[in-house]
């Protein structure tokens, strides 16, 4: 997991600045072993799956934010680090019971948390950068540029939304409606919009010094760009064509009800020959 975003606090203000210097990760402590950080990584995703933590500065340091220009590997399961797991607006259905359908991805879901660090103990030889504030903004710069190139990924979901939006206007009965396949085209031409940009910064990389490659900085950044704007039009068209089911549709529990569920599946059809069930 590659924990760069801190919580910043005061967002006018650089790290020493802070009324609790604790707002930006930092070194609070060395000994001949190694050194002890002290801080908060925010959004995490999927750090509580993986095995490793490699901690980062967040912004361009100063000379004042010497301690704060820290770069180390750590144990996911370290002592002194704690997880507080996100929320997600559904996430209570999966423990309502009553099926799969709602649970999603339930053995591999993505998940976001917030980790506190509370005098972790980094190795001297798990510390890779220790004060050298002049390089961070370049590290932050080059991590940013891997991985908002490798925003791309949000296309592989944009595909799925957009093959269920077709499926549910072919169960609507819909398909061949104009303004349906208008929309239908729209989210496809945002979706490859976000895909061409990524694409293209890794055709655009070039060789670095070391012998690593590093992609197009500019094109990565119109693909995050991209994936800060598109992703959301292309929910909003898979909403309309949906209908209003798409946000008021009762849970599965509820289908699985001795009387509910039969009331829900007669009144919740769609074309002849589409099972409620697969429309839900």
């Amino acid at each position: 997991g590659g924990a760069m975003t801190d919580p910043k606090g005061d967002r006018s203000k650089g790290p020493s600045e802070q009324d609790d210097p604790d707002l930006f990760t930092r070194i609070v402590d060395s000994d001949e072993k190694g050194v002890y950080v002290s801080g908060a990584k925010a959004h995490q995703t999927g750090c509580i799956n993986s095995h490793w933590i490699i901690l980062m500065p967040t912004i361009r340091s100063t000379q004042n934010d010497k301690e704060y220009a820290i770069v180390g590997a750590i144990p996911a399961d370290v002592k002194g680090l704690t997880y507080i797991y996100g929320r997600q607006s559904c996430d209570t259905r999966v423990m309502e019971g009553g099926g799969d359908i709602d649970l999603g991805n339930a053995k591999f879901g993505g998940q976001e948390a917030m980790m506190i660090l509370d005098r972790v103990f980094i190795p001297w030889d798990k510390l890779f950068m220790n004060g050298e504030f002049e390089f961070a903004s370049m590290l932050v710069e080059r991590f940013t540029c891997y991985h908002r190139r490798s925003y791309v990924c949000k296309t592989g979901l944009g595909d799925v939304l957009i093959g269920a939006a077709a499926t549910i206007a072919d169960y609507n009965g819909v398909p061949n409606v104009s303004h349906i396949k208008d929309k239908i085209i729209e989210m496809t031409h945002l979706n490859e919009t976000i895909f061409a940009a990524g694409i293209a910064s890794s055709h655009q990389g070039h060789k670095m010094k070391s012998g690593v490659y590093l992609n197009d900085d500019m094109l990565a950044q119109v693909c995050k760009h991209n994936v800060t704007r598109f992703p959301y039009e292309i929910s909003r068209l898979a909403q309309d064509i949906a209908g209003g089911l798409m946000v008021t549709l009762p849970s599965e529990k509820d289908f699985r009800h001795p009387e509910a569920g039969p009331m829900l599946k007669k009144y919740l059809v769609g074309r002849k020959g589409v099972d409620v069930e697969n429309r839900m």
